[in-house]
């Protein structure tokens, strides 16, 4: 009997399982993306500062950081999308483990 009960817990705890297996694929992958987003605009940053020694004049300081700018938008706004697809992704994931969960309770 305590088998029984046993197995059909573990049975139960499944979309649990799941669910938190798919939060932690998420959080890996909006880490992961944070990361590089992060190292992306160290490296501008450098880039920058090193191009900074190289200008002239006021004009050539102003395309720099003109430049700088736009690297920097694009980076953040590449990450934003990747960071929506994830989350979109997660809640598809999570929908199709509910809906099959729910689905399992009504009998047909």
């Amino acid at each position: 009997m305590f088998q029984d009960f046993t197995k059909q817990f573990g049975t139960s705890m499944e979309p649990f399982k799941d669910l938190v297996n798919v939060q932690t694929k998420m959080l890996e992958e909006l880490t992961r993306q944070q990361m590089e987003c992060t190292k992306s605009c160290i490296e501008a940053t450098i880039q920058q500062t090193r191009e900074m020694q190289k200008c002239q004049n006021a004009t050539d300081l102003m395309e720099l950081q003109q430049a700088y700018a736009k690297e920097l938008e694009e980076t953040l706004r590449s990450v934003g999308e990747q960071n929506l697809k994830a989350l979109q992704d997660a809640r598809s994931a999570i929908d199709k483990i509910t809906q099959s969960s729910f689905e399992s309770f009504n009998p047909k």
